[in-house]
């Protein structure tokens, strides 16, 4: 039997109770399992950071979940941080070197919300850090007192670049995606390129113009990744980059 691929999924460094934890969300996992066919292994986000060429060596692929929290905004601007706003500085001092590395090594990367916009600082890119309160933005974030069901369901249009990776998965140049966040893209890093808009001009997709698979989404194409057709080809995409690289990749 051919082994499954290895996507390595980076850590949330959580507090619960008196303890300290390394936890990924279970939608995550399951969408590596259901969506890409591959085999889902934690990344700890440890201090001092583990080694990341030795970490990469071992894995087909790396996904980049959402988060409650948000990136330090010392890594992309003066800015200081808002009173109350969720922080994980053990996360951002693993993923900003690692997505890089993970380029320059061809393991394909699929980010999602929290690791989009870490895609985006890590090659240079700034942030919103309340994309409500900017001038002639929606407010692209979720009704927390909702059901899950209702937070995660439909919320607006985006329009997919025509000849685009995400226009060829969804064999159309607009699809309807969820908005769960409150953070976007400000200026887009170096090497990247624009997959989709929201329809107030909000980046909501882009890819790495590199020959490795790299797609980053606002959205999260995680949620019942089985039930929406443009997710589950998302994340099968996925799992296909990953095959071939582990194909490639020395026993």
């Amino acid at each position: 039997m051919t082994p499954l691929p290895r996507v390595g999924l980076p850590t949330d460094h959580k507090q619960i109770g008196a303890h300290p934890f390394l936890a990924v969300g279970e939608k995550y996992v399951r969408a590596v399992v259901d969506g890409a066919g591959c085999l889902p292994l934690l990344v700890p986000t440890l201090d001092p950071v583990l080694p990341l060429r030795e970490v990469l060596a071992g894995l087909d692929g790396l996904l980049l979940t959402g988060a409650v929290s948000n990136i330090e905004p010392h890594h992309y601007s003066d800015e200081s941080s808002y009173e109350g706003n969720l922080l994980d500085p053990r996360r951002d001092a693993t993923n900003l070197p690692l997505i890089p590395l993970a380029i320059e090594m061809g393991v394909p990367v699929l980010a999602i919300c929290r690791g989009f916009q870490e895609v985006n600082v890590a090659f240079g890119g700034t942030l919103y850090q309340k994309v409500h309160e900017q001038p002639g933005f929606m407010d692209h974030r979720e009704n927390k007192d909702d059901p899950l069901d209702v937070q995660y369901g439909p919320a607006h249009d985006i329009a997919l670049v025509p000849g685009g990776v995400l226009a060829g998965l969804a064999g159309d140049t607009r699809a309807t995606v969820n908005s769960l966040h409150g953070q976007g893209v400000r200026r887009l890093g170096e090497g990247l390129v624009v997959e989709a808009q929201a329809p107030d001009g909000l980046v909501e997709a882009f890819r790495h113009d590199g020959p490795a698979f790299m797609l980053a989404v606002q959205w999260h194409p995680e949620w019942k990744v089985r039930e929406n057709a443009f997710y589950l080809a998302t994340f099968r995409a996925f799992g296909d980059a990953c095959r071939a690289r582990a194909a490639r990749r020395p026993a």
